[in-house]
């Protein structure tokens, strides 16, 4: 069984990430990119899914561990009755092949060891064959092939093709021990099959150029609010999940970590969602790192040029449109939670909140001062000249729900956001564009929804028109400038939305059974950290600041020991649910910590005017 998902570091290459446990296995790693097919999965299955232990030979989880200072190079220790031991993990950024680099080092004593090799690529069905050369031996299983580099004796175990100069690899085995001062490296190097073998990395030079890149990065961290720490670490998992080719953002590291225990409410978060790019956007551009904005923000023109009408929630990193979803049967899923799914289908379905959202994505760029581009603005003007034909459509919501389509409040919300803001940039910076039009199309998408999607009796807006339900995105209904914060519409969702949505203090997105199972789906899920993160921040904004806080510094407590968070924590088992880390929650750490800290904050939803 796969560990506690609060249980794993991260550590990554800006083009995928490898997720390491306490008792220092590798259960999960998708080489080359995030979204290839795993070589390591036992995260959703066993180890002969795949899988990389270094640890004592004793076993056991680890005394401590931690990230050297801003960086993601992990190390972990040991203090055994033999001595003490660290293992230092890092994927130094990408040079000509990914490289994953382990570094033995002995403290004090002598401590026995082992290494436990597992290769299963294509998500832990093909084991592959294997063969000795003189530096390095070489597993190679269709088109995928590393190489496994070190100076101790390796011996292939469990095979069934017997001896001989290749055969298929049960596991690749290391015995050793260190002492102290002693460092004893291991390379891992992936590469395509049909290609030469790459030099592997030199352990050491990868390690000190790691720590380099990851120095230079951080200084450019502009943050001198409260939460230093938490933030900058937030920060750089949200670097960790960038594709560095594209500058797109994965959603997540991971796929099919379930929202319930046992439950089938397990997706595949490795692609680009349009939805967080606002509010990805403002936590980079707020805190100095310019450049990824700038990234993030060209990906996202890429992504979805073409015709408006085409316009998806979620994309490849590479920017691609067909992700499609299907199952993996032969793995029984973390903790039993099956399906596990690769792809995701809601890619293709209607969600029309997102157009806007990239319109208010664009706006928060040019007030930011990134360049206004003719480009930008002419898809900005396709782009919502489709809004204008189509916001009142039935949709399936930002949650993605597989029910009917309804008419979400928070994706007419959106719709009025996304006029809003190019009518202020007509109004502003003089671009062109039919402004007395789109004005009155604004007011009437606003009367709209105050009309139709906001319960008078219960002095609360609700999840769709007609609703007993109420939805977590409720509360940013003041922060796209839709009401002030102070209007006692705005006041009573607050109110209504912590009250009803509730777990222990935590928020629920919605509830699973509202409206006669308004998503579709079987079962239920945690609570989700962003959700709560919004309340802190609406708690903030309505004048209840002390609670907001208290709200903010627990949901703090809630991140592993390095930091991290996944995407739902179960109140009742204490424990993270859900894919990790989730950059969703990241992004919602930085922000409401920008605005509970005070300073002059523009958010991402705020039309480029402080937050109270």
């Amino acid at each position: 069984m796969a560990a506690r998902i609060e249980d794993y570091g991260l550590i990554g290459d800006l083009q995928t990430a490898a997720l390491v446990g306490r008792d220092g296995s590798i259960d999960w790693l998708c080489l080359p990119y995030f979204d290839s097919p795993a070589c390591f999965a036992a995260l959703l299955g066993d180890p002969d899914h795949g899988s990389w232990q270094v640890a004592p030979a004793a076993g056991g989880t680890c005394t401590s561990r931690r990230y050297r200072g801003d960086s993601l190079v992990l190390e972990t220790d040991w203090e055994t009755p033999d001595g003490h031991v660290r293992v230092i993990d890092l994927m130094p950024p990408r040079g000509e092949a990914p490289d994953l680099v382990r570094i033995v080092e002995g403290v004090s004593g002598r401590v026995p060891m082992v290494c436990d090799l597992r290769l299963r690529f294509d998500y832990g069905t093909v084991a592959p064959w294997v063969t000795r050369a003189e530096q390095w031996v070489s597993a190679v299983a269709g088109p995928d092939a590393v190489t496994l580099a070190t100076p101790v004796d390796v011996t292939v175990d469990g095979g069934t093709g017997g001896g001989g100069e290749g055969h298929p690899a049960g596991a690749l085995r290391a015995r050793f021990e260190v002492a102290a001062g002693d460092r004893v490296p291991f390379v891992l190097t992936h590469h395509p099959s049909y290609r030469q073998t790459p030099e592997p990395a030199d352990a050491e030079h990868a390690l000190a150029a790691t720590e380099e890149y990851w120095a230079a990065w951080a200084a450019g961290t502009r943050y001198g609010g409260s939460w230093r720490d938490a933030v900058r670490r937030s920060l750089v998992t949200l670097k960790a999940l960038t594709f560095a080719p594209t500058g797109g953002i994965a959603a997540a590291a991971t796929t099919s970590l379930p929202e319930e225990i046992g439950g089938a409410r397990n997706w595949d978060y490795r692609f680009c969602w349009l939805r967080d790019a606002a509010f990805t956007l403002v936590a980079l551009l707020g805190t100095g790192h310019v450049d990824e904005a700038r990234a993030w923000r060209e990906w996202l023109l890429r992504a979805v040029a073409g015709d408006p009408a085409d316009l998806q929630i979620m994309y490849g990193l590479d920017g691609r449109r067909r992700i499609p979803e299907s199952t993996l049967d032969w793995l029984p899923g973390y903790e039993r939670s099956a399906p596990v799914r690769v792809g995701n289908g809601a890619a293709d379905q209607l969600q029309l909140d997102v157009w806007g959202e990239v319109l208010v994505c664009l706006d928060v760029a040019r007030t930011a001062g990134l360049a206004v581009e003719d480009d930008a603005w002419r898809l900005q003007v396709a782009l919502l000249d489709f809004l204008e034909g189509h916001w009142q459509d039935l949709d399936n919501g930002l949650w993605e729900v597989r029910g009917p389509r309804r008419a979400f409040v928070h994706s007419r919300v959106m719709a009025w956001a996304g006029v809003d803001r190019s009518v202020r940039a007509v109004e502003r910076l003089g671009l062109d564009g039919p402004l007395d039009r789109w004005r009155a199309l604004r007011d009437e998408i606003r009367t709209d929804v105050l009309t139709h999607g906001y319960d008078a009796e219960r002095n609360t807006f609700t999840q769709f028109y007609g609703s007993d339900g109420l939805d977590a995105s409720l509360l940013l209904v003041p922060r796209v400038g839709f009401l002030p914060w102070d209007d006692p519409r705005v006041v009573g969702t607050v109110d209504a939305v912590q009250r009803e949505l509730s777990e222990n203090g935590l928020l629920l997105r919605y509830h699973t059974h509202a409206d006669d199972r308004v998503d579709g789906l079987p079962g239920r899920e945690g609570t989700f950290l962003v959700c709560s993160f919004w309340l802190a921040h609406a708690l903030h904004g309505i004048g209840r600041h002390d609670e907001a806080v208290d709200l903010f510094e627990r949901l703090l407590e809630l991140r592993n020991d390095l930091g991290l968070l996944s995407e739902e924590y179960d109140v009742a088992a204490g424990r993270q649910l859900g894919n990790t880390p989730q950059a969703f929650s990241h992004v919602g750490l930085v922000n409401t910590a920008r605005v509970l800290s005070g300073g002059a904050v523009t958010d991402a939803f705020a039309r480029g005017e402080e937050e109270p």
